[in-house]
């Protein structure tokens, strides 16, 4: 369930793949049962296509990762997260559309 350049996000690879990155990382840590984070699942493949090679972009489910989500402190989905140097530099809770998930981007790039 996600686009061809959304990538999959875990509690295993997390430190590697976002915390380790030299480019952004947006996440959306989503659930399958949560209608706002399936709504959100278009948006977010649009934006990692149009951003791709510049923005990681991907999703955590935090029913399968909780470690993660727990260290993030995520009590709704779905939850946005910018990353730029292992740290978080920006968030925005539920879904949103694609010029605020753009807008959020470009202030980190």
């Amino acid at each position: 369930m996600a686009g061809q350049n959304t990538l999959i996000f875990n509690d295993a690879g997390w430190e590697a793949e976002v915390l380790g990155s030299e480019t952004p990382v947006l996440v959306d840590f989503w659930a399958t049962w949560c209608g706002p984070c399936r709504m959100m699942a278009p948006t977010l493949d649009a934006v990692a296509d149009e951003y791709a090679g510049k923005v990681k972009v991907g999703k955590l489910d935090v029913d399968e990762n909780g470690g993660t989500a727990m260290r993030y402190n995520i009590r709704g989905v779905p939850t946005l997260l910018v990353f730029k140097a292992g740290q978080v530099v920006a968030q925005k809770v539920g879904a949103v559309s694609k010029a605020d998930l753009k807008e959020l981007l470009e202030a980190h790039l």
